[in-house]
């Protein structure tokens, strides 16, 4: 008879046998040293530099000195916060920036998503023409930088006041745009618009997937008309997509760099990223930091409103376990005039700025857009001194072909790292679902989702400009850009890791250590090859994001560890626009040409896979 729990002997605490079946317990679990190893590692990652950067934003900094005399480097201080938000620099540093932000934002977002739901309801939901093709070649701008169309912009429509070069439509016809077209608020929701529509699209178009037509006819049963259909039945079963699409793409725009910096700098056109940098480049780092803070705190806002709506939401069920039916909307006589809208559309957004920029590459002076003056040089040429102060073309640059390795390098390590971090993440998190381990795994792994790309820039350069415990000064090495890109990607690998674990049935792994297979035996033969699909969809997600990463990066390029991005900003603001557009293009191939690859090797498995993920 067993004895009751009271009664069953208890070995000593720090026995030898005690000890010794602890491990053995641990050996059966390993998810929990895994999840332990995970959080500890994360935890320094994550949630250390946000502490390093409040304590910064807190204390005295060496510089500090040249506005306070009698300061103690390290000591408290609310300086930084009252420069920021009470002092006489308050509304260029901080409110200034904000409302330009918040209106960029709030254009583009309402613009983006708009036209993103638009497009995936045609695609989705009715019988035009071309649907397959459209489909592929509209999610084309998720794989090219954000800047792309500000640079295509600046191409068709800067002008010699501020450019220094006339652009296309001055050369073409005539006529110098006004600064307000060139630079500044509009082209910049122009262009941040017609990139962004795509986190609409691949939203709204997963969640339209779903939506059964039966709903609908019964509404119609009921009398309503299609309008009224669309209203009351479609739209309100669609709203957690929605709200997951305004708040996700208002996030992004608050923390994107390339196109603010491209577009509204030379007219000094701020917003929050380009403040910081440019706080960062007048060595106010600790203004940087606080407005840094503000930009997180406005991003856990926003994430808080998505997540209520959704769970406000959480009734409206449009998958069940009974029959599910779609059915096409016919366009009617609009079939056709939708059609060519849609293809407007994808020239606007995918080819002309790809030949624009082609052109730019092919002129041999600045400003001059004529037939008779093209020539291969900025991509085959050598060095001439009359020409580009001597830049030889791409193929012949070290100065490219080193930051084209370095881009590749970089996209491919953080790839790899990402998709096996992504895996061990989802592996502890799921096989210790429930326990507050798992949850607080998942929380702080989804964390950097937070941080606009700036920001965490700005945390990184803080944390790691100096040595920190035993990790050496990091900034200005290859080791910094790699860190804060495997840490920036980290919500989408655990989360493609977790969708993964989640579709492998623990027994298996349970029947291979009855056999006596070990962990990391099982991991190889069972786990990996299972997740494959997962592991596809977060390394190439990692890929793309780092090959057109601007924002993240900026402030911890270096010569040394110089990416295409960051070579095609520098050109760029040196007015060397062909070279700037051809380093582009390149970028571009490398990022499809890897897609496609990836296609032809994984049976089909490229972007199209980054929908769920």
């Amino acid at each position: 008879m067993a004895l009751p729990q009271t009664d069953r002997p208890r070995l000593p605490v720090f026995s030898a046998r005690n000890i010794s079946y602890q491990f053995y317990r641990l050996r059966n679990r390993p998810e929990l040293i895994l999840g332990v190893l995970c959080l500890a590692v994360l935890g320094l990652l994550v949630l250390v530099p946000l502490f390093e950067i409040i304590h910064d934003s807190l204390t005295y900094q060496s510089y500090d000195k040249a506005y306070r005399p009698d300061a103690e480097v390290g000591g408290f201080t609310l300086f930084h916060l009252e420069r920021v938000f009470t002092g006489p620099l308050s509304y260029a540093l901080l409110i200034k920036p904000l409302l330009n932000s918040i209106g960029i934002g709030f254009f583009v977002t309402a613009i983006g998503v708009s036209v993103g739901a638009g497009l995936a309801w045609l695609l989705v939901r009715t019988n035009i023409h071309f649907k397959g093709t459209f489909g592929a070649l509209i999610v084309i701008p998720y794989m090219m930088p954000s800047w792309v169309l500000a640079l295509a912009w600046l191409s068709l429509f800067k002008n010699d006041r501020i450019g220094g070069t006339e652009g296309m439509f001055t050369s073409l016809f005539g006529v110098q745009p006004p600064d307000w077209v060139s630079y500044g608020f509009l082209p910049i929701v122009i262009c941040l618009a017609l990139h962004y529509y795509v986190y609409g699209y691949l939203l709204m178009s997963g969640a339209l997937a779903t939506v059964d037509s039966e709903l609908e006819e019964a509404g119609a049963i009921c009398g309503m008309n299609r309008r009224q259909r669309l209203w009351r039945i479609t739209v309100p079963l669609l709203m957690p997509a929605l709200g997951s699409a305004i708040v996700l793409t208002f996030i992004r725009i608050l923390g994107t760099f390339g196109t603010p910096a491209l577009l509204g700098l030379p007219v000094r056109f701020f917003t929050f990223s380009t403040q910081i940098y440019a706080s960062l480049n007048a060595r106010n780092s600790g203004d940087a930091y606080v407005l840094a803070l503000v930009l997180i705190v406005m991003a856990i806002t926003f994430i808080w409103i998505n997540s209520r709506i959704i769970g406000i939401r959480k009734s409206f069920v449009t998958l069940t376990g009974k029959g599910f039916r779609q059915n096409e909307i016919g366009l009617g006589m609009w079939r056709w005039p939708a059609t060519i809208g849609v293809s407007i559309f994808v020239v606007i957004t995918v080819f002309m700025p790809m030949l624009i920029l082609l052109w730019e590459s092919l002129i041999i002076t600045p400003g001059e857009y004529t037939f008779e003056g093209l020539t291969a040089h900025f991509w085959f040429g050598e060095s001439d001194p009359d020409i580009a102060y001597g830049e030889p073309g791409i193929i012949h640059s070290p100065g490219i072909l080193t930051a084209l390795w370095n881009s590749i390098k970089l996209g491919v390590s953080a790839a790899v790292v990402n998709g096996f971090v992504g895996l061990m993440i989802g592996y502890a998190a799921v096989r210790g679902r429930g326990s507050l381990l798992s949850k607080w795994l998942e929380g702080v792994a989804f964390a950097p989702y937070i941080f606009p790309s700036i920001a965490l820039g700005a945390i990184y350069i803080g944390m790691f400009s100096t040595p920190f415990g035993p990790i050496p000064a990091l900034y200005g090495t290859f080791a910094i850009l790699l860190l804060i890109t495997v840490v920036k990607n980290l919500p989408f690998t655990s989360r493609t890791g977790i969708a993964a674990m989640l579709q492998i049935d623990k027994s298996l792994e349970e029947t291979a250590r009855v056999q006596g297979i070990g962990w990391f035996r099982r991991m190889v033969q069972i786990i990996i090859p299972m997740s494959t699909s997962g592991l596809i969809s977060g390394m190439l997600l990692t890929f793309i994001t780092t090959m057109r990463e601007l924002s993240l990066i900026i402030l911890l390029l270096s010569p040394t560890n110089m990416v295409l991005t960051g070579l095609i900003f520098n050109y760029n603001e040196q007015d060397m626009t062909q070279h700037s557009g051809a380093v582009t293009l390149l970028l571009v191939m490398v990022i499809i040409g890897m897609n496609l690859v990836v296609r032809v090797l994984s049976g089909g498995k490229g972007l199209s896979g980054l929908k769920s993920g």
